[in-house]
């Protein structure tokens, strides 16, 4: 066997000069000097959010107050942002709304879910699961006390394990830790072959690849927009309900935005129709507006097109890594196959906590997972093919220098 041909810096300069979407890293803020490898944890700040904040800040709040909610319809905001995130995630218009957070949209869902299928009682899930749904799963089985039992297998057994008392099948599309890539379809067929309600996390796929809501025959969905829909820190999240199950969706939190006529204050709840029974408190229209704004750019861009571009990027890197720094310790994590991982790829390495912490410092931004991944998002849309071979090149320096084992890279920050 032949050995494979060496990458070099003018074959990943070609494929920059044949990307399609090229244009799109100039309608982000990327600061100088910094090769951004996290915006599968928080993606970096569109430039059209800033103008938009201080229109809102300045004209909306400042100049026309509280009758912007009319005016601006702020009150509109949850719709309005949902339906943007639809379109990303395959859901037809009206069932998307944008509210609260990732966890308290899931015990929302859960919560709806368990109601849909009350002579069950196991909520299955797997190990790669995000903590925070199996925590929020674990607390909603202690409020209800009614015997549920939240159940936990590996990825590859999930569907072997849809048995006939499971109510709920609860998964993330994309496991946080590794990337591996879970079938929509297939696992949503298979749950509802034993009688389950679907509920799928999408925080680390909505906006990285092509996610189809509505041709899965998903139930329930939830996802964040501070990760690849850039919405900013703490950015506020979605839940999906399927048209089929709106009107039968009984909303565990009975806020006034989800009441029939909210400004009818009326001492009793009686729902809204449709998705919106799913709203809550009051909307951030700060936090909402800046996500709306963010959304604008990836909706301009072709998914097809971010879905090829990631998988070449990603393709990329492993290359790379295995080219560059073969001999320093690193273990792929990730699914070898790119139609079988997200949009990112972690390594495991013995000393990945420092490794990465050298990273950071040298300007190359991934982040670390305990207790052992070095992990590394590639978003498409402000990436470039030469970005991969710098931050690769940094990563050999450390390794060959050991760089990454002085004193202050060993001591562990608050978040990693």
């Amino acid at each position: 066997m032949t050995a494979p041909t060496p990458i070099t810096l003018d074959h990943c300069l070609a494929l920059d000069a044949d990307d399609p979407l090229a244009g799109f890293r100039d309608r982000f803020h990327l600061p100088d000097g910094v090769i951004y490898l996290d915006g599968n944890s928080l993606g970096p700040l569109p430039a059209a959010v800033r103008t938009r904040l201080e229109r809102v800040v300045e004209a909306e709040w400042g100049r026309d107050l509280i009758t912007s909610w009319n005016v601006h319809d702020w009150i509109g905001l949850p719709a309005r942002v949902g339906d943007k995130i639809a379109r990303l995630v395959g859901a037809a218009p009206g069932s998307v709304v944008c509210a609260d957070s990732t966890s308290v949209n899931l015990f929302k869902a859960l919560a709806a879910a368990l109601d849909l299928r009350p002579d069950r009682r196991v909520i299955l899930s797997d190990s790669g699961n995000f903590p925070t749904d199996l925590y929020v799963a674990q607390g909603l089985v202690r409020l209800l006390d009614r015997g549920h039992e939240l159940r936990l297998v590996e990825p590859e057994g999930v569907a072997d394990a849809l048995t006939d008392d499971v109510a709920v099948l609860m998964l993330t599309q994309v496991d946080y830790r590794t990337g591996r890539l879970h079938h929509m379809a297939d696992l949503t067929r298979r749950a509802h072959g034993a009688g389950a309600v679907t509920l799928w996390d999408l925080s680390h796929s909505a906006g990285a690849l092509p996610v189809d809501l509505a041709g899965a025959g998903a139930d329930l969905a939830v996802g964040c927009g501070y990760k690849y829909l850039n919405g900013g820190p703490g950015a506020p999240a979605f839940l999906y309900v399927a048209p089929r199950l709106q009107d039968a969706v009984r909303p565990p939190l009975s806020g006034w935005m989800g009441h029939e006529a909210p400004f009818a204050f009326d001492l009793d709840y009686r729902p809204a129709g449709g998705i919106g029974r799913n709203l809550c408190g009051t909307p951030p229209v700060l936090g909402m507006t800046a996500l709306d704004a963010a959304l604008d750019v990836i909706l301009d861009a072709d998914m097809a097109q971010i879905r090829a571009k990631s998988q070449a990027l990603c393709a990329l890197f492993i290359d790379l890594v295995e080219q560059e720094c073969r001999g320093h310790g690193f273990t792929l994590a990730s699914p070898a196959d790119p139609d079988a991982r997200g949009s990112q790829v972690s390594f495991r390495h013995a000393q990945g906590y420092p490794v990465m912490a050298a990273l950071i410092a040298s300007g190359v931004i991934g982040d670390f997972r305990a207790p052992d991944l070095v992990r590394f998002g590639f978003t498409p849309l402000y990436l470039t093919f030469s970005d991969v071979w710098d931050a690769v090149a940094v990563l050999r320096g450390i390794m060959e220098t050991r760089a990454w084992d002085a004193p202050e890279y060993h001591r562990r920050a608050a978040v990693t």
